[in-house]
């Protein structure tokens, strides 16, 4: 006997149930004083390295810099996951006054849940951008401060750091070649711009749950293990043939975490030409922002 279909005419037959749609679980409340409370311990933390090598007034100028391109990257993180339905945290800011900036940066926390590959490459982007959109002129008027002087006159205890192209590329616009002989004795405001360079490259470097792991993931789907992998190896493989330890605890933090990113629930269809494009931008950024060896002990 074949099942009798609900109709109008044959009410008796139960009807099958049309389903039900929930939205999202909303996030669980944020303890909003942790937040505040650790940003002000950043601050503090920030202006104690920063002055360190000068006066208090150094100490806040850097400290400011600093905070407002770590402030901008993670809010660019917040309010795209936001447009997107993604439960998401406040920023979360870790102060330690024993690093050479006063701090290990700030982190937001986000569900896994991801609509797609479009919501995924918009929030990991949004970073980078929102930070390096101040990083740069941070920087540029920070090297117009910054002191010009003799190799011979530059402090035995001074910290080298490495230049990336792009802060190469505004100290030439601010000074011109300063030949061989003449060394640029950096304004907190241009160690800020720096800073913001440095995490901006960390944070592209396409491996594991970084910025870059995640935009990786976006434009090359499975294929991005590859390149993670070779990423990873290649950085391993520099500190092994340099015998430099720069990078070590960063490829230990990412072997623990995971240097693969995690299988997204829904892929969704490939990238648009646009995001695509902008994609390759976020390569060029990394380029001219990275520095194998960003500083020269």
């Amino acid at each position: 006997m074949e099942p009798v279909e609900p109709t109008l005419l044959n009410p008796e037959v139960p009807a099958i149930p049309e389903p039900i749609f929930l939205p999202p679980p909303a996030p669980p409340r944020q303890r909003v004083w942790l937040h505040v409370l650790l940003f002000v311990l950043t601050v503090c933390s920030t202006i104690w390295v920063g002055a360190q090598a000068g006066s208090l007034h150094e100490g806040i100028v850097f400290s400011a810099g600093l905070l407002s391109i770590l402030t901008a990257h993670e809010f660019g993180h917040y309010f795209t996951a936001r447009k997107y339905r993604v439960p998401v945290s406040l920023p979360y800011f870790i102060p330690f006054p024993f690093s050479l900036f006063g701090t290990l940066g700030a982190f937001i926390r986000m569900s896994p849940r991801i609509p797609n590959r479009k919501a995924l490459f918009d929030i990991a982007a949004a970073g980078p951008l929102a930070g390096l959109a101040l990083a740069i002129p941070l920087a540029y008027r920070g090297i117009t401060l910054s002191t010009i002087l003799q190799k011979s006159a530059v402090p035995v205890n001074s910290v080298k750091l490495g230049e990336p192209l792009l802060f190469q590329g505004l100290s030439w616009l601010a000074h011109g070649s300063l030949g061989s002989n003449f060394d640029l004795m950096l304004h907190p405001l241009a160690f800020a711009g720096w800073a913001g360079m440095f995490v901006t490259a960390l944070n592209l470097l396409p491996i594991g749950q970084l910025d870059g792991g995640h935009i990786s993931h976006a434009l090359f789907g499975s294929r991005s293990r590859l390149v993670a992998g070779s990423m990873f190896g290649g950085l391993a493989l520099f500190c092994l043939v340099k015998q430099n330890v720069t990078w070590i605890p960063l490829l230990l933090f990412l072997l623990f975490f995971g240097i693969q990113h995690p299988r997204s629930y829904h892929e969704g269809p490939p990238l648009d030409r646009g995001r695509r494009a902008l994609g390759i931008l976020l390569g060029a950024v990394f380029l001219v922002c990275f520095s194998l060896v960003p500083i020269k002990l």
